[in-house]
């Protein structure tokens, strides 16, 4: 995997660079859309290429793992083969969904034993066997086996789990360059940030990924509950330490703002659920702010869903919407979801236009603004 960094902007460290894998390349800043089981919910892979205009998504080893199940992928021929999706693929490589288990799950030195959360069955994950896992799941990206803390852990227990995650990056590389890719094509292994709120921890953290000259980078363990400025400063802390040469990937953020807000930080990839989960629950996001469908107010409104659209489910009216979502018409999700994703892809899009033309700062202070309101 390659990335060249094409335009740079005085005054703000966004960047616009080409990230090329084995299934394409991808124009950074860039959003991912998620596809936790193999699809990103009620949207079918050619729109998510042709009208949401997506490059890459995500898949998540847990979710893949427990269901459909490791064999079936690799009879398949790979995830790529198995949803028919041939733009790239990053999956995650669980943890955060290990973690989230709370009681069910129980961490060691040797990984994490779990529940599933389908059947109660228990499982174990370990930096060894999540890359293998990952390497028959087929994804252009991987990502390592880390703990993510909660947003208001303490300074002792963010150092203790930051150790452990260091010595599991250690056997993940190991693991990595002792295996092959499964299906013809490269993979590349990306570490993962971590340190909580703590700055020292943050920075040390960074020199450590550092050290095995990746191609590219993860910051994890932010939008977990910390305040919005502790993320933005979390993000200029780590990126000071991180090379320029690399993407920059922060994971699971965010809202719009968050996103060019972070853009404006140094931070080349992000990816978030928020579009498909707000989306179904009749949240949508414009250029002009965000609407909540389910308002009477948008009753009689028969307008379109956004004038200014980006995807063809755009020009069926607010008042079609609201009655689809309120009657919980599966249609409904889907146009929210399709809506979303695509004002997220513009949204990064543009963010590059602006940062190759020179004007990233001025747009992204207005455009703050304008996403903040309540329609």
């Amino acid at each position: 995997m390659k990335f060249k960094l094409t335009a740079t902007e005085n005054g703000t460290q966004a960047r616009a660079g080409i990230l090329s894998t084995g299934h394409g390349q991808i124009e950074t800043p860039i959003f991912m859309p998620v596809g936790t089981a193999g699809s990103v919910k009620g949207i079918h892979a050619r729109d998510l290429k042709e009208d949401i205009q997506a490059q890459i998504i995500l898949g998540n080893t847990y979710h893949l793992y427990l269901r459909p199940g490791i064999s079936v992928i690799e009879t398949a021929g790979g995830l790529h083969k198995f949803n028919r999706w041939d733009g790239p693929i990053l999956t995650d490589s669980g943890g955060y969904q290990v973690f989230s288990l709370g009681d069910i799950r129980k961490l060691s030195e040797e990984g994490a034993r779990f529940q599933s959360h389908i059947n109660g069955s228990y499982h174990l994950f370990t930096p060894e066997n999540v890359i293998d896992i990952q390497r028959s799941i087929g994804a252009d990206i991987i990502m390592a086996f880390d703990e993510c803390t909660p947003g208001d852990a303490d300074f002792n227990y963010a150092k203790k789990s930051l150790e452990l995650t260091q010595r599991w990056l250690d056997r993940c590389f190991r693991q990595f360059e002792k295996t092959e890719p499964k299906y013809g094509y490269s993979q590349s292994l990306f570490p993962i940030v971590q340190g909580n709120t703590f700055p020292q921890l943050r920075k040390q953290a960074a020199e450590h990924v550092k050290t095995f000259n990746a191609d590219g980078y993860a910051i994890g363990g932010l939008s977990v509950g910390e305040p919005e400025n502790v993320m933005y400063e979390m993000t200029e802390v780590v990126n000071a330490e991180l090379p320029e040469n690399k993407p920059r990937y922060l994971m699971g953020v965010g809202t719009p703002v968050n996103i060019l807000e972070s853009i404006d930080r140094g931070v080349d990839m992000f990816d978030c659920v928020m579009p498909t989960r707000n989306g179904r629950n009749g949240m949508l996001f414009t250029a002009k702010g965000v609407i909540n469908i389910r308002n009477k107010k948008w009753e009689n409104d028969h307008s379109p869903i956004d004038e200014n659209g980006n995807s063809f489910v755009d020009f069926y009216s607010k008042a079609y919407l609201r009655h689809l979502i309120i009657s919980n018409e599966m249609l409904g999700a889907q146009i929210a979801s399709q809506h979303n994703l695509a004002f997220y892809l513009w949204l990064v899009k543009t963010a590059r236009q602006k940062i190759t033309e020179g004007n990233f700062k001025s747009w992204k202070d207005e455009m703050v603004q304008q996403l903040k309101s309540r329609l």
